[in-house]
């Protein structure tokens, strides 16, 4: 929902008229009017001057919002529209800024809002005052009262589902900033009648059903107590449930604001259990006897709920059981016991429920009263909120009525003294003529009620108090002789003629014409109420309970402090309650809400103009506009009077410069206004009649459309003018654009026709170079081809001249060989055939070996050790050189591949050559683990942080770091491990946490067994006199790196203990588990999860191994 304008003054976009002193006509019809069509619009708050008139919604409006607080803080009281926030300000900054005590009064009938308005009072009043933890914590206790209060003293009627039956009174307590350091609260008139029976539709207090409803099945259990409200009789039951209340919700808000109120655990469960006890007291029934002496007397039917009455309050069950059937009159030295039949039984009964209840009532209030109370002593500013119950007429009106309206004169005197004396008091401060108001005054209704001598009070007190046979009846035959010519009394047994005949007046009732109008009182009950009896044999059994709370809420029944003097009626205790108040109020300085219910049906949109009337009559609201009509009916300070009319006068608009007052003068002067209405104030200038107000607004209203036109004249033509001139500019700016962009193109024109003849010159240019270089080219390649021809027949004829000089040469050095070998051959004839073949043997080898060595040095392979090619033998008488120059040759390229090794590599060759001759041709696993490089540490622990504890724990070089299955002894199945082997142990640790499992020095190790099959299994052997992990038997795992984990312990057990480890390789292989020895048998079997091996343990002796 979009926030709503901020009105600058009441008289702005009024919906009807929103303060009730400018109504004209001024009448009960236009009143209502007024009413009704602000309340259709949602305008729930109505001015009558200061004070504010809230009709109840009944419904949910946003009105009350963090944003509307901040709109009316600091404001003035007229400046925006009415709320009852503006009244809250007005007083919170009376109190803060004026140093004047503020009390708040807030009165209507049951249903009309009253509750909800001091909610609303009091949380604006926690949002604008400081901030500060200390504050707060006073704030969050002061609102968090108001749950546990209306828990216990309000309940539902037929005209209001959350009815306060109690009177509150709230100061609260204010420093020197404002900020609030606590309050007290004074409670009035429980309606402690409600306890033990209700009037069709309503029900019992709220917390009887919250406490049912909302308290865990442990805490009914504890408290003895049942869901069910059915269970009880002083629980009504056409109203259990309430449309739109959750009682176990409530409950739970109840239990955490007594928390933050102060109350300890132990305070709240004792408060539950005396509640569960007065529910449990409905219970109990009682059934006539007769005695000897033929009296009857009274017994319990059904002691079991007497019994868990007694346990939860910790009183004796005889003590109790006899307090509800006997009753012990005590006089001076006298003591008398006498029986009670049944009805005496159920009123005590009763009494004791009621003033059980009351009396928790009261110790509710002071206990909170100790929670909020101001802690520091210095002096405090005040402000007071009254709630208590409105103006009360029903079809059957008994003592109760009766009080509560006399507690309405009181307040409604108060109102008509305070609401003139403050009228007077503004009149001589602004230098105005006090002229005297006419106005009932409703003193002489009060004289009838609480005069001391003659008044109905007191005139039941001293019946009450009087000895011999004291009835209703009596006490209304004596008001009847006392009261008979008093005006406002009426009864048609009086000795008044006039009501003798009146059959609307019952012989056994009563009525008083109070200022809201005539109401019928039953005698009926006006005794007893008024006596508030409790039997004294009653209040010891409670002062004897082991319950804390109960015993303190009963001290008269202390046997050391018995007092027979007759304890104050209810009556007597409440009209010095009133005065009190009455002394209270009229020390502060008073604000009023007048709250009005719209209809009886507790529904929204719905306004019942009879109903209305009703409460408007009996409110006194048109009789409030009156007195503040009698004199001037609107005031208002010069400041803002002139600031709203200046623009009707030309010599005040738009600026006056002179003081405010001058101003207003001129413009009235101006205006032609009659000097008799209105009056000028020493602050303030006063108007008598409404239409003399109206008519300034009608002017002005006319004036501001004048000026709205002028505005809407100057801002056309400026509009017009500023559009020309930004058209004209963007005209100029347009063409500028034009005119560059024009431009622009002719030179790119330009610019690409320059580019294109420069083109076709460079090209024929060009063109004419390369002819000219061409043709110089082909002249330089034609001399070039010439001379070459030349040349080569020159060299041609050259070759072969010197071919034929060399062959001479060759011919001659031919002829000169062969004769030179003829010589030699004739020479040496004779040694030729003795060593001729040996020497052509030796050259042929030599030869052959020459060019056996030659054709080797092409033939020769890679130098890659397991290159197995080697060039074919040429000759048979070279087999041997061929096979020893292979070897040698086989040699040297190992030893130089060697010498390319760095100490790591050569560290796993060394290991995969360990693995060669431990495992190949017995390990079906092991050629598949020749090309696998041996890593070991697998699981990188050093960089990992998951692992750092087990880091830390292990200070020796880890060798290897792998997960692997360790297989469970008894059943088979496999758990993930880490397996760590270093040079001096062997550790298994969890793979989640790290944490180190089992660790077994190498020395313990004594065999490792493994199958021939493809498969991971292996186990290692452990001494039996070992280490403690030795003690549990031998290990059996799963692992993919079974060869390299076998390798590197064999390695690490003959590095360490210089003994060689021995690996086992079969198909079967004993184990120890513990004490036994089991088998392990590998087996061929299909496999349900693929190709993974499985393990499954068959019996005590066998454990078998299926692999694929």
């Amino acid at each position: 929902m979009a926030k709503m304008e901020v009105k600058t003054s009441l008289l702005d976009n009024m919906i009807g008229v929103g303060d009730m002193v400018l109504l004209e006509p001024l009448n009960e019809e236009t009143f209502i009017n007024n009413l009704k069509k602000r309340f259709d619009h949602n305008e729930i708050y109505t001015y009558i001057g200061s004070v504010v008139v809230s009709v109840n919604p009944y419904r949910s409006l946003p009105i009350y919002s963090p944003e509307k607080v901040e709109d009316y803080r600091n404001r003035n009281f007229y400046e925006l529209s009415p709320h009852i926030f503006a009244l809250s300000d007005e007083a919170y900054r009376s109190l803060r800024d004026q140093d004047k005590d503020q009390c708040i009064l807030i009165t209507g009938e049951s249903g009309a809002g009253k509750t909800e308005a001091s909610k609303l009072v009091m949380s604006y009043v926690a949002a604008v005052c400081g901030k500060g933890a200390e504050v707060n914590q006073v704030k969050e206790q002061l609102l968090q009262s108001n749950p546990v209060l209306e828990a216990f003293g309000n309940a539902k009627t037929v005209r209001n589902d959350n009815s306060s039956r109690f009177g509150k009174y709230m100061d609260i307590e204010f420093d020197f900033k404002g900020d609030p350091l606590g309050g007290v609260i004074s409670n009035y008139l429980l309606e402690k009648s409600r306890v033990v029976k209700q009037p069709r539709g309503e029900r019992n207090f709220h917390v009887f059903y919250q406490l049912l409803s909302g308290a865990s099945e442990e805490l009914l259990n504890k408290l003895k107590l049942e869901r069910d409200f059915s269970r009880y009789n002083y629980l009504s039951l056409d109203s259990a449930k309430v449309n739109g209340v959750d009682d176990a919700a409530n409950f739970r808000t109840v239990r955490n604001a007594m928390q933050i109120v102060g109350f300890m655990d132990h305070e709240a469960e004792s408060v539950l259990e005396v509640v569960a006890a007065v529910l449990k007291l409905g219970n109990i029934e009682f059934k006539p006897e007769s005695r000897v002496n033929g009296l009857d007397e009274s017994k319990i039917k059904d002691k079991n709920e007497l019994k868990e009455i007694c346990e939860l309050t910790g009183i004796d069950q005889s003590v109790l059981e006899r307090a509800f059937s006997f009753r012990t009159v005590e006089a001076k030295q006298e003591k008398v016991s006498t029986t009670l039949n049944v009805a005496q039984a159920y009123y005590a009964r009763d009494a004791l429920a009621k003033n059980l209840y009351s009396r928790l009532f009261s110790w509710l209030v002071n206990r909170i009263n100790e929670s909020i109370k101001a802690q520091t002593k210095v002096r405090k500013k005040v402000m007071g909120v009254l709630d208590i119950y409105g103006f009360e007429i029903f079809e059957d009106n008994s003592f109760e009525q009766f009080i509560i309206n006399y507690c309405n004169e009181k307040l409604q005197q108060i109102f008509i003294e305070l609401t003139l004396k403050e009228e007077q008091e503004e009149y001589i401060r602004e230098d105005i003529e006090w002229t005297h108001i006419d106005y009932f005054n409703n003193a002489i209704i009060c004289d009838l009620i609480e005069n001391n001598t003659n008044g109905i009070l007191a005139m039941l007190d001293e019946e009450c108090l009087r000895p011999g046979t004291v009835t209703d009846e009596t006490f209304l035959e004596k008001l009847n002789q006392v009261c008979a010519t008093h005006q406002h009394f009426e009864s048609r047994m009086s000795k008044c003629s006039r009501f003798l005949n009146d059959t609307s007046l019952p012989h056994s009732c009563f009525r008083i014409q109070h200022y809201a109008g005539k109401v019928l009182y039953q005698v009926e009950g006006f005794v007893d109420k008024n006596n508030d009896l409790l039997y004294r044999d009653l209040s010891q059994a409670m002062w004897k309970a082991g319950h804390t709370l109960i015993k303190s809420l009963f001290p008269e029944g202390n046997p050391a402090k018995i007092n027979l003097k007759r304890p104050p009626t209810a009556g007597s205790q409440f009209k010095a309650s009133v005065a009190t108040l009455m002394k209270n109020l009229q020390t502060k300085n008073p604000n009023y809400i007048r709250c009005i219910k719209p209809n009886d049906k507790k529904a929204a949109h719905i306004f019942n103009e009879a109903l209305v009337c009703h409460q408007i009559r009996y409110l006194g609201l048109l009789e409030n506009v009156r007195v503040r009509r009698a004199g001037y009916a609107f005031r208002q300070a010069y400041e803002p009077c002139l600031e709203r009319y200046k623009m009707l006068c030309k010599q005040t608009w738009p600026h006056w410069k002179g003081p405010a007052r001058a101003g207003v003068e001129v413009l009235f002067n101006e205006l032609e206004i009659p000097v008799e209405e209105y009056s000028f104030g020493r602050s303030k200038i006063f108007i008598r009649n409404p239409r003399t107000l109206f008519k300034l607004e009608d002017l002005r209203k006319q004036r501001l459309e004048d000026l709205a036109t002028l505005i809407q004249k100057i801002y056309r033509g400026w509009k017009c003018r500023t559009h020309f001139l930004l058209m004209r500019k963007s005209q100029i700016v347009i063409a500028a654009w034009y005119r560059r962009y024009a431009q622009q193109k002719r030179y790119q024109q330009i610019k690409s026709s320059a580019l294109v003849i420069q083109s076709y010159i460079r090209g024929w240019k060009a063109r004419k170079i390369l002819r000219e270089l061409k043709h110089q080219k082909r002249c330089e390649e034609a001399a070039t081809t010439i001379a070459a021809y030349w040349h080569g027949t020159q060299a041609r004829r050259e070759l072969k001249r010197l071919k034929e000089e060399a062959r001479r040469k060759h011919a001659v050095a031919v002829i000169w060989a062969y004769w030179l070998g003829l010589k030699v051959r004739r020479e040496y004839r004779k040694f030729f055939r003795a060593n001729a073949g040996k020497k052509i043997y030796e050259f042929t080898i030599q030869r052959i070996v020459q060019k056996y060595f030659l054709e080797m040095k092409n033939k020769m392979p890679s130098l890659s050790p397991i290159d197995k090619n080697w060039p074919s033998r040429p000759y048979l008488f070279l087999d041997s050189t061929h096979k020893e120059l292979k070897r040698i040759f086989h040699l040297w390229r190992c030893k130089k591949y060697r010498d390319q090794f760095t100490d790591q590599k050569k560290l796993i060759y060394e290991e995969k050559l360990e693995a060669s001759e431990l495992f190949k041709d017995k390990k079906a696993l092991y050629p598949s683990s020749v090309g696998q490089p041996f890593q070991g540490a697998y699981l990188e622990i050093n960089k990992n942080p998951k692992y750092k504890k087990l880091k830390d724990a292990i200070e020796e070089k880890i060798i290897i770091a792998e997960v692997v299955n360790k297989i469970n002894r008894a059943n088979g199945k496999s758990t993930s491990r880490i397996f760590l082997l270093t040079n001096n142990n062997l550790l298994l640790a969890d793979q989640k946490s790290g944490q180190i499992k089992s660790e077994v020095p190498l020395v313990d190790v004594t065999k490792v067994s493994m199958s021939s099959q493809n498969d991971g299994f292996f186990a290692i052997h452990l001494k039996e006199q070992g280490s403690e992990a030795a003690s549990k038997g031998d290990f059996l795992f799963s692992s993919e790196h079974l060869i390299e984990m076998a390798t590197k312990l064999y390695r690490t057990t003959l590095s360490q203990t210089k003994q060689k480890l021995n690996i086992e390789i079969s198909d079967e292989f004993l184990v120890q588990f513990r004490q036994d020895k089991v088998c392990v048998k590998f087996i061929q079997g299909n496999q349900k999860n693929g190709s993974v091996p499985t393990c499954k343990r068959k019996n005590n002796r066998l454990l078998e191994v299926a692999v694929p």
